[in-house]
């Protein structure tokens, strides 16, 4: 007979196997990992298979306990498989949180504990406790309902992909028959598509950038907003910017070297060296990363936290500077790539420069055909660096040099 330390040290193999216990009861060890407990039986001439749940979140004396149930009606001439769901069936809530650990080291760890904390924010309360198998299409729906109610559209999207891929993981673990969340989309409002407003016109772009530096705000987040616009990255990897990543400021050729890991990417191309990339800096751009390295220091971040120099600057802290001098709704700083692609390819085609719009959404980090564009982070490069000095050289027209802003108006 197994005993429960046999169970707790099993350990996932090439291939699928069982752990015997007594009268038929196993343990199931799936190549993932996952544990169940499993009975075989005969009824009416025929082997069946009857799933008790998982392994730890039924024991192995809840396991015996309940194929001695089992037996009991198998003894009485009927067939326990055709029972409604026996009391040890295993609840909605520990199967996903089984899923959510098998899935988690394919996503980044921000985004594991989001789809948890959704999960049990907004999942859990509904339908959490009910046995898995016997939830039906209008329990899913009506939480998603409350959830859509609430004006979070786009989270009870999100959530009804994640509670479909559920019960496909219960149904592949026998769980589970059916899969009531598949189809449930076309019952939800559609979603809308996230608005990043954008300037995109080169008046208002230096009007705006006017505005903006001479505004009461710390100098750090003025420069970051300088560095966001001439390079047109994410948001995000202005934030983390650190040192480091900047090669050659003094060189006729300076860069940004930017980490797979901090680049849009799936999860396992972030851990590959070879998606990171590569942003030629301007003139401009070099003057705003030394202007910020000035007043960083020797912090880890090129833009750190004013409120905590080891911490890198919020990422909110762009957001609400925008905001503040009234371009809430006009311009974001996601729209910076909106604004460097849309003058950029405007221009190209006024100029006959065709093949710029491949070297322009190169520069934007745009997923490109064929393995070239993966493997050479140099492609196109020349290209790159002019179209980075023509659009600095258009953005920042007749605007004060970055030191300026270190002695501007503060808040």
């Amino acid at each position: 007979m197994l005993t429960d330390r046999q169970c707790r040290e099993a350990k996932p193999a090439d291939k699928a196997y069982k752990l015997s216990d007594a009268h038929s009861l196993y343990l199931h060890v799936a190549t993932t990992g996952f544990k169940s407990w499993r009975w075989k039986y005969r009824f009416g001439g025929k082997e069946k298979l009857l799933v008790f749940g998982p392994y730890p979140a039924v024991s192995l004396k809840e396991a015996r306990i309940a194929r001695e149930e089992a037996a009991a009606v198998l003894r009485n001439g009927r067939d326990p498989g055709e029972r409604s769901m026996a009391p040890e069936s295993p609840t909605f809530e520990s199967v996903a949180t089984t899923w959510h650990q098998g899935q988690s080291p394919l996503w980044t760890p921000k985004y594991a504990q989001s789809v948890m904390a959704r999960l049990k924010a907004d999942i859990f309360p509904g339908i959490g406790q009910a046995q898995i198998g016997a939830i039906k299409a209008a329990d899913v729906r009506l939480v998603l309902i409350r959830i859509q109610e609430r004006g979070a559209i786009e989270v009870a999207h999100k959530l009804r992909g994640h509670v479909e891929d559920i019960f496909r993981y219960a149904i592949a673990h026998e769980f589970a028959e059916t899969n009531p969340a598949a189809g449930l989309g076309k019952a939800l409002m559609p979603m809308k598509k996230a608005k990043r407003p954008a300037l995109l016109q080169l008046p208002q772009i230096h009007a705006f950038i006017k505005a903006l530096e001479a505004a009461p705000s710390h100098p750090l987040t003025k420069l970051a907003s300088r560095l966001l616009a001439l390079t047109a990255v994410r948001p995000g990897v202005v934030q983390m910017a650190r040192p480091e990543e900047f090669v050659g400021l003094d060189t006729p050729e300076p860069y940004w070297h930017v980490p797979a890991a901090r680049m849009k990417l799936e999860r396992a191309e972030k851990d590959q060296e070879v998606f990171d990339f590569i942003v030629p800096l301007s003139k401009q751009a070099v003057a705003v990363v030394k202007a910020a390295q000035q007043l960083s220091g020797h912090t880890p971040w090129v833009f750190p936290s004013r409120r905590d120099m080891r911490k890198s600057m919020s990422e909110n802290a762009l957001g609400y500077l925008y905001a503040r001098i009234g371009y809430k709704d006009r311009h974001v700083p996601h729209g910076w790539r909106s604004s460097f692609s849309t003058i950029m390819n405007e221009r190209a085609a006024l100029l006959g420069n065709a093949g710029d719009r491949q070297v322009i959404d190169l520069m934007l980090a745009h997923r490109q055909p064929g393995v070239e564009p993966i493997y050479n982070r140099a492609l196109y490069m020349p290209r790159r660096r002019q179209l980075a000095q023509e659009w600095a050289d258009m953005l920042l027209k007749d605007a004060p040099s970055p030191s300026a802003l270190l002695d501007g108006p503060r808040r």
